[in-house]
């Protein structure tokens, strides 16, 4: 029989965790087992979570990085099961019951992974933006997943353990449920992207603390990534279309500036907004059917900047910062230095 255990990481989670925690408390039904660890927590994460009947582990006085964290929760649990869950999301009542109920009737499935609901908690542009965003690709992606997902994301125990866990060369949030994902994918694993499995996203979102998680957290390092696999997953935000997309984003700056010189550019440029608008129609459609038109419009010039920043990314870690197959997923130092002490 299916036995699912919940395994949060934490590091310094305050009032968020405590609704984090407060919502695994009513998941229907309960699960075998909630194990939290505390990565180098300074506040009361712990101890919180301890009064409130869950097992906790401490990682020590220094945070280690939620993959360490997520491999010492695995390698306590006792369900075969292990469904991963962030502390700063509130996991809608049915998850487990989603979770255990697939995977009993699913036994060749490794893992599954859900999305984001559509009322994200903080209530400012960004947080609505990106949140919503995220919703979004994984409810258009498909069925058959291409990646893990560590915020709300399950997989059999056994296997979990098999194929080595989160690489714990990852020592600050990152893309180390993606790297996992993507070795599972290797080994044969099936993992299934479940649309009905979501979950509350609680964070704020602010423009630094957007740029540096999307850049330095996730495109580079995903760059890095891509380049050791050797080939571009159609899938989430890296379909056909997103690189389109990205790619007619350039053309629309180079032309619009061009248009300075030359009253040709302009015109130009008026076809690759047109590209934009196209191929992502059914997005700043479902922005304006959920938030209304000045959300839209926002949303979209936000969106043209995102494709902007991520291209130029990709660019950088492909062809200046870790040229051809000399890349390794061992972090630069650079990018260490940046993030030390930032878990």
């Amino acid at each position: 029989m299916v036995s699912v255990s919940i395994i949060v990481p934490v590091y310094n989670g305050g009032e968020k965790f405590k609704k984090c925690l407060l919502s695994l408390e009513k998941a229907c039904p309960k699960p075998k087992e909630v194990i939290v660890v505390a990565d180098g927590c300074s506040d009361d994460s712990g101890s919180m979570a301890e009064n409130m009947g869950v097992e906790v582990i401490s990682m020590g006085p220094q945070p280690q990085g939620p993959a360490r964290a997520r491999n010492a929760g695995a390698k306590a649990a006792t369900g075969n099961i292990l469904f991963f869950v962030d502390a700063d999301v509130e996991i809608h009542a049915d998850c487990t019951g989603i979770v255990q109920e697939y995977f009993q009737e699913n036994p060749n499935i490794a893992a599954v992974i859900g999305s984001y609901d559509d009322a994200p908690f903080e209530t400012n542009f960004l947080s609505q933006y990106k949140n919503l965003f995220h919703r979004y690709t994984h409810q258009k992606a498909r069925f058959e997943a291409s990646t893990f997902w560590g915020a709300c994301g399950a997989i059999r125990r056994e296997i979990f353990l098999a194929v080595g866990g989160f690489d714990k060369r990852f020592t600050f949030p990152s893309i180390e449920d993606i790297e996992l994902g993507y070795r599972l994918k290797k080994s044969g694993h099936v993992i299934r992207l479940l649309k009905n499995l979501q979950v509350k996203h609680l964070k704020r979102w602010d423009l630094t603390g957007l740029l540096k998680t999307d850049i330095f957290h996730r495109a580079l390092p995903w760059t890095r990534l891509i380049l050791q696999q050797g080939k571009i997953p159609s899938d989430l935000n890296l379909k056909i279309g997103d690189r389109i997309s990205c790619a007619a984003v350039f053309g629309l700056i180079f032309t619009f500036l061009s248009g300075f010189f030359n009253a040709s550019g302009w015109v130009v440029s008026g076809f690759f907004l047109a590209l934009i608008l196209m191929l992502n129609s059914h997005l700043y459609l479902y922005f304006l059917r959920l938030r209304g038109g000045f959300f839209a419009f926002r949303s979209m010039i936000f969106h043209c900047f995102y494709l902007f920043y991520g291209g130029l990314s990709f660019m950088y870690g492909k062809l200046i910062r870790h040229p051809a197959k000399s890349c390794s997923i061992n972090h630069d130092r650079a990018i260490e230095s940046h993030h030390r002490g930032k878990p």
